[in-house]
């Protein structure tokens, strides 16, 4: 058997598809911003700053989310954004990361004067530099906010689309869960759907399977992010396999949020072996002190995973990207010849 290494696991190709933008800054470029911005942060150095983004001791999802106003602090002007872009997915090309959809919601980076189509494009300048300098391939996912209103929703949903072929390649709906439903941001989903841009929904993580049917019935989501309660209804998980909706897992966040007890605990296995399509995620990088190489490895070590399974698992992670059918096709036929030289090497 394989033995599973930190730097095997790093040279795995691998698809990260569920990660915010601002859920994942370096300390170091917090305190920069803050500096330049004249923004205070909670703690003066880098590595007391890391620590206290760490959120281990929130009771729930609301009170996980409360650090973001932190990072949004720092991510109201062009150049910092586009700068936080860039680093994200430098960060993640050194990880064995070949494809990242970086997730946020523009609404909440304009208090400073921003518009909203300014607010996607420095993103997306900052992604593409990281693809020319490291080769990594980067599109951003547009989010809507479950408490705000419907018709914010919608007026996403629409700039979502209208960046289509530019570097939008989804749309999302996150936030707090649990009184939030999904359905009242039906139509923006629609707009979506009508315009063939595909959909995810965090669900399942906050509230419980019925949240998760919600996404998948009214909002037609292609991909559930977290899903983590999905395991409590088996006539919902049959169907999330027999249509291939699939889950992107994210199995730290999942922790803190409370959605599990414990890593041993997260139904990734249960769903990997009932034959559902999932993915391994990140979620909030800076929040949950992560990498994917880390949520890979902690798949290994505490649900049994072995090498050929995380092959697999990786590989999901492509096949379910919301990359235009030629664009994933060709990145997944390069993506199983890395991971067969990769296996080759092994024997």
């Amino acid at each position: 058997m394989t033995v599973i290494t930190s730097d095997l696991l790093r040279r795995l190709p691998k698809a990260e598809l569920h990660c915010h933008l601002d859920g994942s800054l370096r300390p170091e470029t917090m305190l920069e911003l803050a500096r330049d911005l004249k923004v205070k942060m909670p703690r003066d150095s880098a590595e007391a700053l890391r620590d206290y983004m760490r959120v281990d001791d929130a009771r729930n999802l609301e009170e996980y989310l409360e650090r973001f106003s932190i990072t949004l602090s720092v991510m109201q002007q062009a150049e910092p954004m586009e700068r936080i872009a860039y680093e994200l997915a430098e960060d993640c090309a050194k990880e064995g990361v070949r494809y990242l959809e970086v997730r946020y919601a523009p609404i909440l980076n304009v208090r400073a004067g921003l518009t909203l189509e300014q607010a996607v494009e420095a993103p997306l300048r900052g992604l593409a530099r990281a693809a020319r300098d490291y080769g990594i391939v980067s599109r951003v996912l547009v989010c809507a906010i479950r408490n705000m209103p419907a018709n914010t929703s919608l007026e996403l949903a629409w700039l979502a689309v209208d960046f289509k072929g530019d570097g939008v390649v989804g749309f999302d709906l996150a936030g707090g869960e649990a009184g939030n439903p999904a359905s009242v941001h039906a139509q923006a989903f629609a707009h979506c759907e009508a315009n063939g841009l595909p959909c995810t929904c965090h669900a399942g993580e906050g509230a419980g399977a019925g949240s998760v049917a919600e996404a998948m019935h009214v909002c037609h989501a292609h991909r559930i992010g977290h899903g983590t309660r999905l395991i409590e209804d088996p006539a919902l998980l049959a169907e999330a396999k027999a249509t291939g909706v699939a889950i992107e897992c994210c199995i730290t966040s999942n922790v803190q949020t409370r959605a599990i007890a414990s890593v041993d605990q997260h139904p990734l296995r249960r769903y990997f072996d009932a034959g559902l399509q999932v993915s391994i995620n990140t979620d909030n990088r800076l929040m949950s002190g992560t990498d994917l190489v880390t949520e890979y490895g902690l798949a290994a070590k505490h649900l049994g995973f072995t090498f050929d399974e995380l092959a697999q698992l990786a590989r999901q992670g492509f096949t379910n990207a919301f990359l235009p059918p030629v664009e994933r096709d060709a990145l997944v036929a390069t993506i199983d010849a890395e991971i067969a030289s990769l296996r080759q090497g092994l024997r």
